[in-house]
């Protein structure tokens, strides 16, 4: 049905703060009485994980820089979030005496005393992080012998850990997911006879022989009641020479010809069991690229390849680490291949020779936060998963790879155990972002790279409730505010830290209008400094500027694409303070050559929300009215229906 434009007479209503005042007391009026609960994360360890009193949802608008949360815009499902229980962190555990590791054991994974860790990625034999004095597999012959019908299969070495454990963390918490990845196939199927390095023998009998391997143990593990949710074939498979620890260089077309055995048998065996491709980092390594045999291609857009091939059909999707590119690379796949799903599976915080504790945590805190649960998140993650989640006072055990990794916890020499930085970053999604939530929509303002603002994620639970992450980037406290529905509420951070907002459903909070895309729209502004795209790109950490004190005759034009019938429009002036428009008007037009007003009046914050009658253009102009010392930014416009 066509809707007649609205002009000149239309009243534009502010429900937060901007171009015009409330026009009666009912806007100013609150439904119902929510209030979020709150726990924080300090850099100089003052809280960890403390619950601060909770703070109550009002209609009353913020002039600060505000998260606005959408629950109507929905992304990827959550798997769950946690690190490795690898060979070196069962040992550091099992040391532990009993009372002691059974608190530990709770600490990590019971959702109520615990921060509910909800997904363990698991090595198949031995990675650098084994308390082994020899690496190993679950099928290793002496040199010139082979086992292609792997008669020798034998998962003994983790019947003492970690499986015992492993089965106490799914009886804590029963929606824990569990993932296996190898970090060498049998030396015997291997061209150097060696653990460490070499590639799969270019052979179909070998392809079929690992492929029967990784099934066998899906099912060994299985039958010890821990089952295999996830499995992935290779861990880095362009890391061609691991430090002394096993590896593989697996390059694409054996990885495909690999999933291809596999695929079939594992879903004969363990139809439950998703395959993810790739496990390695965001963006290939230089010297992963130096390291290339000559002749080969470096393959930097393997994830891509994998997916374009035949393999496709049985892979659930990719999985990714952070030692190198930026989360970015996540969403640049999920574009491309928008029903493969995205797991993120390997980050380890470091300490340097004779680092201060206070600083390891202050700078793993800050990396954590924005490039694992909040960078990795934003991008399509279902899940987000450190390395060891536990390990000695030396970092170890670990035989070869990295000396200086550091876990979620410490077991110390005098039998104790504490907690690291990364303990309370996945604690902030784990504890109160359970399996089977949805990312929705929320304004983020800050970058994985640091830009020295807030920077969040917003889930919805499956019962309901909604948890906001969210981390202030900068040294300084941060004041900020938090819309859900029309009602909102302010908060302050201190430097550094991380917080977790959970309220209860709430129809007071729901979103009652449609966000509308802005994918096919254009922008153009005036003055012409900066590229007006950023304002309509759906990611307030960018933003449009006059890049000069505010006059009249600055504004922006936005080619919707095609005529969109809207209610609301909402202008954000990002996480600088002060950047909005002192006064300004909003214009529509069919053409983009005759513009007719739509809305006006003095601003009074970052983010303006003017609800109209129902109002249909093809272009929208908004244009400053007024003069002021500062800068004009639009970090993000949007519009509902």
């Amino acid at each position: 049905m066509k809707v007649a434009l609205h002009i000149a007479l239309v009243s534009a209503v502010l429900a937060s703060s901007g171009c015009a005042p409330p026009t009666s007391p009912e806007v100013w009026s609150s439904p119902a009485t929510v209030s979020a609960r709150v726990w924080v994360t300090t850099p100089d360890r003052t809280e960890l994980l403390t619950e601060r009193p909770s703070v109550t949802f009002g209609a009353k608008p913020s002039d600060q820089p505000t998260i606005v949360v959408d629950s109507r815009r929905t992304y990827q499902p959550i798997d769950g979030f946690g690190a490795s229980l690898t060979d070196s962190a069962a040992a550091a555990l099992q040391k532990l005496a009993p009372n002691v590791r059974d608190d530990t054991m709770r600490r990590l994974f019971d959702p109520i005393t615990g921060i509910g860790v909800s997904f363990l990625r698991q090595p198949i034999g031995s990675s650098d992080f084994t308390a082994a004095s020899e690496h190993y597999t679950y099928d290793d012959m002496p040199a010139g012998q082979t086992d292609f019908p792997l008669h020798n299969f034998d998962i003994s070495h983790d019947r003492l850990a970690p499986l015992p454990l492993l089965r106490e963390a799914k009886r804590l918490n029963p929606e824990l997911k569990i993932m296996g990845t190898p970090w060498s196939p049998p030396a015997w199927m291997k061209t150097t006879g060696s653990l460490v390095g070499g590639r799969l023998k270019d052979d179909t009998s070998v392809y079929d022989a690992y492929a029967r391997y990784l099934v066998e143990f899906v099912r060994a593990y299985a039958a010890s009641d821990v089952p295999i949710d996830f499995l992935s074939v290779q861990n880095e498979p362009q890391n061609r020479a691991p430090d002394a620890y096993p590896g593989t260089d697996m390059p694409v077309a054996q990885q495909v010809r690999v999933i291809e055995a596999l695929g079939p048998k594992l879903r004969r065996a363990s139809p439950g069991t998703r395959i993810l491709a790739y496990d390695h980092n965001w963006a290939t390594h230089p010297d992963d690229i130096a390291t290339t045999p000559p002749g080969s291609p470096p393959e930097t857009d393997y994830p891509y390849e994998v997916l374009r091939s035949p393999a496709a059909k049985w892979i659930d999707g990719t999985a990714f680490h952070c030692y190198y590119g930026d989360p970015s690379a996540q969403s640049a796949l999920h574009t491309e291949f928008p029903d493969k799903g995205i797991w993120f599976t390997e980050c380890s915080g470091s300490s340097s020779l004779g680092e201060p504790p206070e600083k390891v945590f202050r700078d793993t805190l800050a990396w954590h936060s924005r490039n694992v649960i909040l960078g990795a998140t934003r991008n399509w993650a279902r899940s987000a998963v450190n390395w060891n989640i536990a390990l000695d006072h030396t970092g170890g055990p670990h035989n070869g790879g990295c000396a200086t990794c550091t876990g979620l916890i410490t077991v110390r020499s005098d039998g104790t155990v504490t907690p690291g930085a990364e303990y309370y970053t996945i604690g902030h999604m784990a504890k109160f972002v359970r399996p089977g939530a949805r990312r929705i929509a929320s304004t983020s303002f800050g970058t994985t790279g640091w830009n020295g603002q807030i920077m969040d994620v917003a889930f919805r639970n499956p019962d309901g409730s909604t948890a906001v992450i969210v981390h202030n980037e900068n040294d300084d406290p941060r004041s900020f505010a938090v819309t859900s529905g029309d009602q909102t509420f302010e908060y302050s951070l201190p430097g550094g830290a991380l917080a977790t907002f959970l309220w209860p459903p709430s129809k007071a909070l729901e979103n009652k209008l449609e966000y509308i895309p802005l994918t096919a729209a254009t922008a153009t502004g005036m003055p012409a400094h900066a590229p007006a795209a950023t304002a309509i790109d759906d990611d307030a950490s960018t933003r449009w500027t006059t890049e000069q004190p505010q006059q009249p005759g600055q504004y922006i034009d936005i080619d919707l694409g095609r005529p969109q019938i809207f209610r609301r429009l909402t202008l954000d002036s990002g996480g600088d303070l002060g950047d909005y428009a002192r006064h300004c008007d909003v214009y529509v037009s069919d053409n983009g050559a005759d513009w007719h007003p739509l809305a006006g009046g003095a601003g009074a914050g970052q983010l303006t929300v003017i609800d109209v009658r129902l109002a249909q253009a093809r272009y929208l102009r908004i244009a400053t009215t007024a003069s002021a010392g500062n800068w004009w930014s639009l970090a993000e416009i949007a519009l509902y229906r």
